[in-house]
């Protein structure tokens, strides 16, 4: 085949999809990349795929899609899946039954061609092992920070070896290297590569090491070496067979790994779902299978998962764990709305969060980015994708820095997008406490919902965000635990100091006196909680909290109901209420702007 008319298909742009599609294109493919990721495509739409570190090249594209069903207009010759497993699934209801393409299975884990091959059958069906890696330092950027050849590719029958060929020159011949093997040899391939996935990335995430750092202590040295030993066990029964050094020489191999984050530890530290199912998870199955006992495995597998949970639930501000399952079955926001939209963005102190609303009031996008973002250009990215996926008929901006968005079409202050976005939820009366970044509001709305008076904290940014995250810090608190470890303690004593060098100075007293990490927690709490109480809180009617911090602190919430003596309703999605009322702002302008109009071309006409 004419290398020059080879179309390559790319599903799944993360760090294999990215570096795949630059050496492909390299070697001279047509090349077609997807992923549903409307920011990640708009920026490399407009500035092209980098490779950096170990890897120095880049390449721009043009033919570049936000859905599988497009790409497949296309007809292409050959299409690598580089999705997680957990997105394959649903990948394979959008595939036409009717496309002839050849499918490369370039993931991680035991099995994942399977799932190809159940649909294609086999002889459309090749499985790729990767044995390079990188993470993302942006969108459009892999920080590629290893590679140890060869890659491996074989056809799952053997029935295409010529074409698993044509794959490996294609790569060969840019340096990608890339080696042809045999069905057999890619199972063990495969089972190699896994296990060494499965000795080091649920540790690496559970414990927040670095691959090197993992390999620096004698005690967890230990523990991979004997989930390895577990594996190898289940692996012969299985009929594979590994050298008498594999062991040392897998030791060895991850040894070399450095100062890199595998992708299941990024994925658990990041609170998304995991590949654990694939990894430790096979090995267990395969365990049962032959009644072989995997203990080690197992205990990866369920305590990734346990965090995986708690991870949700603590996003969610919630002890549901029927809402953490809801949650992580949540199908995607609509992406085609019929009618117009209309986008609120609030860029915070903390974070810049945006929100998309159709004609109905419906949520059909919302996108979270860091305001203090090292992609300095990234809101225009998210912005532009924003305008080019949905028909904008108006913008609001607020927030801090709503002034630095020109393009808005009207500018609100975040005291009425708060109180528009809660009223949606919760009509009538209420008192909004809104916990951000840089200060704490408390915001009064009357019977129809309007804004009659508020309130802001007077001491700098005591007891916000940003204070608990530099006082955790200097206590050693990761910010996650912080609810958790507080619900624990019978603590009453309460910070005395609000300003945050002071309250560093007597956090540290505390942990000099020995007292314990979760009394600590609860005093932070307590200080912020006894605060809010003295904010001007009507409790004649009820109380809603919104906001990023309440959204990462339930034990606020359970603080203020004790402290208050009635319930506290903390609103849904409640990072993003001030954007979703500054969206409800710009369709609430925009109705009324056109309501003029008519009205004026009706007297016009009269």
């Amino acid at each position: 085949m004419d290398n020059k008319k080879t179309k390559v298909g790319i599903i799944g742009l993360g760090p294999i999809g990215m570096t795949l599609a630059v050496h492909l294109q390299e070697a001279g493919c047509e090349v077609l990349i997807c992923d549903n990721d409307r920011i990640k495509t708009n920026q490399i739409r407009n500035e092209g795929i980098r490779l950096e570190n170990i890897m120095q090249k880049s390449a721009r594209f043009s033919s570049i899609y936000s859905s599988s069903a497009e790409l497949f207009q296309q007809n292409p010759h050959y299409v690598f899946i580089c999705l997680k497993t957990y997105q394959v699934e649903g990948l394979l209801k959008e595939i036409p039954d009717a496309n002839t393409s050849v499918f490369i299975s370039a993931q991680n884990g035991i099995d994942v061609e399977n799932m190809l091959s159940d649909k294609f059958g086999e002889k459309r069906t090749m499985r790729m092992v990767i044995n390079f890696a990188g993470n993302l330092s942006a969108p459009n950027v892999v920080k590629a920070t290893f590679f140890n050849p060869p890659n491996y590719i074989a056809s799952l029958d053997d029935s295409t070896k010529n074409l698993a060929e044509e794959i490996t020159a294609l790569l060969n011949k840019v340096g990608l290297t890339t080696k042809t093997i045999n069905s057999f040899e890619l199972t063990k391939c495969a089972w190699e590569k896994t296990i060494l996935n499965a000795a080091l990335s649920p540790l690496c995430g559970i414990g927040r090491f670095t691959m090197a750092e993992a390999m620096e202590f004698p005690d967890t040295i230990e523990l991979v070496e004997q989930i390895i030993a577990e594996a190898i066990e289940v692996a012969e029964a299985e009929k594979i067979r590994f050298p008498d050094d594999f062991i040392r020489n897998c030791l060895r191999y991850l040894k070399k790994g450095g100062n890199h984050f595998p992708s299941l530890a990024g994925d658990l530290m990041n609170h998304r779902q995991t590949e654990i199912d694939y990894m430790n998870g096979k090995i267990v199955e395969y365990g049962r299978k032959y009644y072989i006992r995997t203990p080690l495995n197992l205990s990866m597998v369920n305590m990734v998962k346990a965090m995986t949970q708690k991870n949700i639930i603590s996003q969610m501000g919630s002890s549901n764990g029927q809402a953490a399952k809801k949650l992580l079955n949540v199908k995607p926001l609509r992406l085609h709305p019929k009618g117009s939209c209309f986008l609120g963005i609030d860029l915070g102190s903390a974070y810049t969060k945006f929100t998309v609303i159709d004609e109905e009031k419906n949520v059909i996008f919302r996108h979270l980015l860091k305001t203090l973002n090292p992609d300095k250009v990234a809101s225009k990215h998210v912005i532009a994708a924003i305008h080019e996926e949905f028909p904008i008929k108006y913008s609001c901006a607020t927030g801090y820095g709503r002034k630095y968005f020109p393009d808005a079409d009207i500018i609100k202050t975040e005291i009425n997008c708060a109180a528009f976005g809660a009223n949606e939820a919760l009509k009538g009366e209420k008192n909004i406490i809104d916990i951000g970044g840089e200060d704490i509001k408390m915001i009064r709305c009357g019977k129809e919902g309007n804004v009659e008076n508020f309130y802001l904290n007077d001491k700098c940014a005591a007891g916000t965000g940003a204070f608990l995250t530099e006082i955790a810090e200097r206590a050693g608190i990761d910010v996650k635990e912080m609810s958790r470890l507080a619900s624990q303690s019978e603590f009453n004593q309460e910070l005395n100091s609000f300003c945050t060098v002071f309250a560093k100075t007597e956090i540290m007293k505390w942990i000099f006196d020995g007292i314990p990490i979760e009394n600590v927690s609860k005093g932070i709490y307590l200080s912020i909680g006894n605060r809010i109480a003295k904010m001007h809180i009507d409790l004649k009617v009820p109380v809603v909290m919104i906001g990023g911090v309440i959204a990462h602190h339930p034990y606020i919430k359970t603080f203020l109901e004790k402290k208050l003596g009635q319930n506290v309703l903390v609103l849904n999605d409640s990072q993003h209420v001030v954007s979703y009322g500054a969206a409800l702002q710009a369709r609430e302008s925009y109705l009324l702007e056109k309501k003029n109009e008519n009205h004026k071309t009706l007297t016009t006409k009269l």
